[in-house]
Order: structure tokens, then C-alpha cells, then sequence
């Protein structure tokens, strides 16, 4: 009897895609910014014919989210973010100094891995290709399992593009018949340079013994603290329209509200008339029990569920127009399920006597989970502002502005980006919104400005060289300045 081993299968599709793509790099490092440029106009503009089309096949193939805000973040990468490349240099010479003789240039990276996940399949994959692209890097993906045939469509749109405008072969590429052998050699091989993962979780130890650089978007559970200074109707209304974006399966989302004990009752009344339903402790417990698997897991089987189907699902009677569903809560644990990452329209609701207790709250809630990724604080108060920016363990603090949208770069100037770097803290290289900045390595140029022997004669210390005669010592002339001039010529009569 004939067996089809799948896995080996994959394995030596990935070795052969990613030596094509070492050599289809060989001649991208080559093609100037303006050609790079061109090909990722070509791209954004194919794949933005297609918007919609794909995100209704994202939604059919993962069941995850809504489909109207799954178009928007396509266009968003698509319009938004090609705007915003326009104007970035990032191979070739990318900035020069004239007065100090210093040149910086932009030199790609190599070959990236890049794995998707399945909650924004299509906005991910358009923005990491184009991000590669734009910087002279192949890329290789390995889709997620459970939307491998919405990235295959994807990126079969975006290679066809890409390859019509002068892209050399192989550039762009995707495992056909993903496994989880087949992506760990997609990472260990020897041509691989770096590994861009947003989500997936799982596959992360695998990256980190790789030896390559990881740039890691990982699990959000960012807090938002409303502060007794704050505008209290315009804050609830940017975390409601946060959390039910897509149904709140994006990582910047806010998971959790922290209220000013002093404007608690206030902060309560003004979600309740926008749409969120408060749970008993009975009904916290019944929802509870969804949000996580046995193992502490979270389950898949609610992600980017809407409020109502998740109350359903859970035995609850809630209102036909509620949007979020909140459950107050006392203790961070990481038992806990609301003081995880929730990737639905849910938050845990505490209140906190003052901002310094506040403070500490936010900083359990990410210590628990999602540390290294997203705060976001609702104030007036500057001084307030400035101290959970200064403390909180996290790569990003928006500043009253709802999580998602200001995360992402849409309300505010953080590179418009579906991967939030989580930083040391989380697991990556990078803290960043990553852009193609971050996918290259910059080469260094410097003119000589001085001469060995300028430095020999006396120290050279902020633009000026002090003459010491190390014979004669006076008031101008140190001990130390004395041992390091007579080094220097030393060193110098030993080059001569």
C-alpha cells in the first residue's frame, strides 16, 4: 500500500521555496527604492480590488469576526498604509549628514518567514508583503492552518501582481500543504534571516531555538484606565467602539476597564446607556467557563463572537442591542479568565480608590498576561498621563483614543501596522509598530574628521582638543588626560 507522508511532503516544499526565494533575493537587494516602490503600488492596488471578496472569504473559511470590519481593515492596509510607505527610503542611501560625514544605508534583511494568524488573515498577509517588499526582503509565509486556503488567495493575487510588474520569481511564496514540521524548517533553515509572527502562539518556542531574530506580536490584555479627569461619555464610547471592532478580536483592543473609585458609578451609567450589559456573579461564572479550555487554553470556539451569541451560548438573557458584556471583578489571577486576554466583545471591570491604585491594578492585569503590548489611559491630567507612561511594562500607552484604532496607527501617529511588536517584554526583537525600518539592518558610513595624530598630541573631548605636555602637568592638564595622551602616542608609534 502507497502512504503519502503529508509532513515530509511539506518539508521539501519548503526547502525548495525558500532556496527560490534566497535566489529571487539576490536580485531584489539589487532593484532600487523607486522599483521596489512600484511593484508594492502594483500590489496594494490589485489586492484592493479584491477587498471585500476576501473578507468575506476570511469570514466563511475561520468563522472569526465580522465582515464589514474585516473590509475595513483591508482597505486600511491597502490605502492607508501605501500612502504612508510612499515617502520612506529604506534601501540604498536612506539619510546623510553632511556636517558630521555620516551616511546611513538601508540594506535588506534577506529572507523573512512570516506566519499569519487566522483572526485578520487577509489585512496581515497584504501588510506583510508589502512591508517586505518595500524593503527589498523575500518572503516566505506559512499559513495558518484554519485560513490557509484565504491566504493562498491572497497572496496568489499578490504574487501574480507583484510578478507582472518586475518582481523576480519567487520573491513571494506560501506553503501549499502548511504542517507544523513543515514551518519549523521554514524557520531553522539555513537561508532564512528573520521570523515575523503575529499570533500564533504556538509556534513560538519553536521560533526563539531557531537562533534567528523573532519580531513577535503577541497576546494583548491591555487595561484602560478611566481617571477622574478624564471625559467619561467620549472614553466609553471609544472603548465600545474598540472592543466591538471586528468583535474585539484585534490584540490592542482593550480587555479590561480600570475605573477612578471617585467617577465608578458615573463610568457604570454611561456604558449601561451605551450598550454593555453587566453580569451577575452567577452569569461571570457561566460565561467564564467558555472563555477557557480545561488546560487554561483559551478556547477558539468564542473567538470574535458577538455579545449576544455569546450570552446565548452561555445560558444568559441579555438585551437584543447589547454590544459588550462586562463582569466586574476584585482579583487579577491567572485562573481567572477575565483577567486574560478575551478575544471578544468582553471586559472585566475593576475600580481602584485612586490613580497609584490604579496603577498598580494595570500593571497585575499585565503581568498576568500581555505584558510588553498595549495601555490605554483616558485623562486630563498630565502629570497622571506621563506616570502610567513612565511605569506600566508595556511597548505602547494611547492616550485617550480608542485601543484598537490607536494601536493600529488609525487615530493616532503610530506606524499604521497589523503587527504590534511586543518587545523584550513579550518575546520579540522589537517594540515597535513594525514597519519596514524594522526589516533591515542599517550599514554605516563614516568620513575620517580627524587625524590620529590630533589625538595623540592632546584629548580630544567634545569638538576640541586640549593640548597637554604630559612633562609638565598644570592646572588644564589631568592625570587622566596625561595617562591617555601618553597611551595614544604610543599606540601611534607602534603603527609607524
Amino acid at each position: 500500500m502507497n502512504r503519502i507522508d503529508n509532513d515530509l511532503l511539506s518539508i521539501q516544499e519548503t526547502r525548495i521555496l525558500v532556496e527560490n526565494a534566497r535566489e529571487a533575493q539576490k536580485l531584489l537587494r539589487a532593484f532600487p527604492q523607486e522599483k521596489l516602490d512600484e511593484i508594492v503600488e502594483c500590489m496594494a492596488g490589485e489586492t484592493r480590488k479584491h477587498a471585500r471578496e476576501l473578507a468575506e472569504l476570511s469570514c466563511e473559511e475561520t468563522e472569526y469576526g465580522k465582515c464589514t470590519d474585516k473590509y475595513i481593515k483591508n482597505i486600511f492596509v491597502c490605502d492607508f498604509l501605501c500612502n504612508k510607505l510612499k515617502n520612506m527610503r529604506c534601501v540604498g542611501i536612506i539619510s546623510e549628514d553632511n556636517q558630521n560625514k555620516t551616511i546611513d544605508i538601508g540594506v535588506p534583511v534577506g529572507v523573512i518567514a512570516a506566519l499569519p494568524p487566522a483572526t485578520n488573515p487577509v489585512s496581515t498577509t497584504i501588510y506583510k508583503t508589502l512591508i517586505a517588499i518595500k524593503s527589498g526582503n523575500a518572503i516566505v509565509f506559512s499559513p495558518h492552518p484554519r485560513a490557509k486556503k484565504t491566504i493562498g488567495k491572497v497572496l496568489d493575487l499578490i504574487i501574480l501582481a507583484a510578478e507582472k510588474c518586475g518582481l523576480p520569481e519567487g520573491a513571494i511564496a506560501y506553503l501549499h500543504t502548511p504542517t507544523h514540521g513543515s514551518t519549523v524548517e521554514l524557520m531553522n533553515h539555513k537561508d532564512t534571516s528573520l521570523i515575523l509572527i503575529t499570533g500564533v502562539p504556538k509556534m513560538l518556542k519553536e521560533a526563539y531555538a531557531s537562533g534567528k531574530p523573532v519580531i513577535y506580536g503577541g497576546a494583548g490584555n491591555g487595561p484602560a484606565f478611566i481617571e477622574r479627569s478624564a471625559d467619561i461619555k467620549k472614553a466609553v464610547a471609544d472603548i465600545i467602539a474598540s472592543r466591538t471592532f471586528d468583535n474585539g478580536i484585534v490584540s490592542a483592543s482593550e480587555q479590561s476597564i480600570v475605573a477612578d473609585g471617585c467617577v465608578a458609578e458615573d463610568i457604570r451609567r454611561e456604558l449601561k446607556s451605551s450598550g454593555a450589559y453587566f453580569m451577575s456573579e452567577q452569569e461571570s461564572k457561566q460565561l467564564g467557563l467558555l472563555l477557557l479550555n480545561p488546560d487554561g487554553s483559551a478556547n477558539s470556539d468564542i473567538i470574535g463572537k458577538s455579545a449576544v451569541e455569546l450570552a446565548r451560548c452561555a445560558g444568559i438573557c441579555v438585551p437584543c442591542n447589547t454590544k459588550v458584556l462586562i463582569s466586574e471583578q476584585k482579583y487579577v489571577s491567572s485562573a481567572n479568565p477575565y483577567s486574560r486576554q478575551k478575544l471578544c466583545p468582553v471586559l472585566a471591570f475593576f475600580v481602584e480608590d485612586d490613580w497609584m491604585h490604579a496603577c498598580e491594578k494595570c500593571i497585575e492585569l499585565l503581568l498576568t498576561e500581555g505584558r510588553g503590548h498595549t495601555l490605554v489611559i483616558h485623562s486630563k491630567n498630565e502629570a497622571v498621563i506621563r506616570e502610567f507612561a513612565l511605569k506600566k511594562p508595556v511597548s505602547r500607552v494611547l492616550v485617550n483614543t480608542p485601543g484598537t484604532f490607536g494601536g493600529m496607527g488609525v487615530t493616532t501617529n503610530l506606524f499604521p501596522a497589523m503587527t504590534l511588536g511586543s518587545g523584550a517584554a513579550g518575546g520579540g526583537a522589537t517594540s515597535d509598530n513594525v514597519s519596514p525600518m524594522n526589516l533591515i539592518n542599517i550599514r554605516k558610513v563614516g568620513y575620517g574628521v580627524r587625524q590620529i595624530e590630533d589625538i595623540s598630541n592632546g584629548v580630544y573631548t567634545a569638538g576640541t582638543v586640549l593640548e597637554c605636555d604630559s612633562s609638565q602637568p598644570d592646572d588644564n592638564c589631568t592625570e587622566d588626560s596625561q595617562d591617555l595622551s601618553l597611551y595614544l602616542k604610543k599606540i601611534l608609534n607602534q603603527m609607524m
